[in-house]
């Protein structure tokens, strides 16, 4: 199976922690501080691999993990940086954030190289609290947390043209007569899996990429058989060329045949019928009795609405020349650029605002009780025996609002404050 989708976690570096430590040399019985920073943490990088063409690597393989960053150490040394982790994609790789469904990178166009997640900083050593008041602290900043993240990647085809059809429509077998592509050709629904890319190539060694989508049925677009798996491929595409069996070999009708690829297309994303379009009715040379009446049936009800109908033989390479150069004039027409999809979501813009926490009143003996995550951390790693220490921790619980969320309980000038094992008199 073509594998054009997968769901994965990713999970940036931790920045290493700072250190805390302090001189110690011959004849320097008190020296000062020399703890060293943390390293930081490794990033997840996503890069486009010209010979990737498939997201296989990632259908049984569930977690990608970027290196943590290293704890710094004494004589003022810096802990060494994480490793990045570089995820190799095809080009036109989408990537989705899964809790939002909201997209973080296209990798497409020039993208071809992007940091989704960044590792977290490294924490500064002791020796960055030194004052001359508290020349001797005896705590360090811990490293940024890591960031992790549930994220979907999705490829989407990168052509200018698209061949739409039932099965066996003879999608394949034009690709085969136009461009250089080999794709697999038998009378069989769904032979071909995989989008197939070809190159037109002109005289003028301009030319244009057209890609075989696998046969739609109806229902496609409600993900009956293989419908997603391939309509998002059509996406990208500037031009759409409708391929039908005007021989009707099939025993299908031609007309309805359009008309229900159409309300898949539709169905599916409605801006797709804003795309030029042209039906190649194929097969002719198969074509039993009168063979412009179908013709005839087509252009009556497709060129009213805008779309030219080009009767063609893929085998024999009927009217294929005055198809090619239809598409060309309508690419013409339209944007030069491609069609890429914009960012919406940046997962390493760090929510820098207070995390959350509680503030509740003991019925006990009316002590008031604060608790978050971020706060137990902060109590890990501060000294608050020491004075510094104690007023580096109410500094935090100003900034994290903790103290106005206090005040808004009615808290009082000698009342009691709980903080896990830590307790203390309110005194502004």
């Amino acid at each position: 199976m073509f594998a054009d989708r997968a769901k994965i976690i990713i999970k940036s570096g931790k920045g290493g922690d700072g250190h805390v430590s302090f001189r110690r040399e011959k004849y320097v019985p008190n020296g000062g501080p020399d703890g060293g920073d943390g390293g930081k943490g490794g990033d997840i990088i996503f890069e486009v691999d010209e010979n990737v063409n498939t997201l296989s690597d990632y259908r049984y393989r569930r977690k990608f993990e970027a290196q943590p960053g290293q704890e710094g150490s004494k004589r003022n040394s810096h802990g060494k940086k994480g490793n990045d982790l570089i995820l190799k994609v095809p080009a036109g790789t989408i990537i989705k954030d899964v809790q939002s469904g909201k997209i973080i990178a296209d990798m497409s166009g020039d993208n071809h190289r992007q940091i989704v997640l960044q590792g977290g900083k490294g924490g500064l050593g002791n020796q960055h609290y030194a004052t001359s008041k508290m020349q001797a602290p005896k705590y360090a900043q811990p490293g940024q947390e890591a960031i992790e993240l549930e994220v979907q990647l999705e490829l989407k085809v990168i052509a200018d043209v698209g061949l739409v059809g039932f099965p066996n429509a003879g999608k394949s077998t034009l690709l085969s007569r136009v461009t250089n592509a080999q794709p697999k050709i038998a009378n069989y629904p769904f032979t071909t899996l995989q989008p197939n890319l070809g190159v037109v190539e002109w005289d003028d060694g301009t030319g244009f990429v057209i890609a075989d989508i696998p046969g739609l049925i109806e229902g496609a677009s409600e993900g009956v058989g293989l419908g997603h798996e391939f309509l998002r491929h059509i996406e990208r595409t500037k031009v759409m060329i409708h391929i039908v069996d005007a021989a009707s070999m099939e025993g299908r009708d031609p007309v309805a045949d359009i008309y229900a690829i159409n309300r898949e297309l539709e169905a599916y994303n409605a801006s797709l019928m804003q795309k030029p379009q042209a039906i190649a009715a194929n097969k002719m040379d198969a074509v039993f009795g009168e063979e412009s009446e179908i013709i005839e049936r087509l252009k009556s009800e497709f060129e009213p609405k805008g779309v030219k109908i080009y009767p063609i033989s893929a085998v024999s390479g009927q009217g294929v020349k005055e198809l090619l150069f239809a598409v060309k004039k309508m690419l013409d027409e339209t944007s030069s650029e491609p069609i890429t999809y914009e960012p919406e979501f940046d997962p390493s813009i760090r929510d820098d605002k207070p995390e959350a926490f509680t503030v509740e009143v003991d019925p006990k003996d009316g002590a008031y009780l604060v608790e978050g995550p971020k706060i137990e951390k902060m109590l890990g790693y501060t000294n608050l025996e020491s004075e510094r220490g104690f007023l580096f921790f109410q500094n935090f619980l100003k900034e994290q609002g903790i103290l106005k969320a206090l005040e808004e309980k009615g808290i009082a000038e000698g009342d009691t404050v709980r903080i896990y094992n830590l307790e203390f008199d309110y005194y502004k």
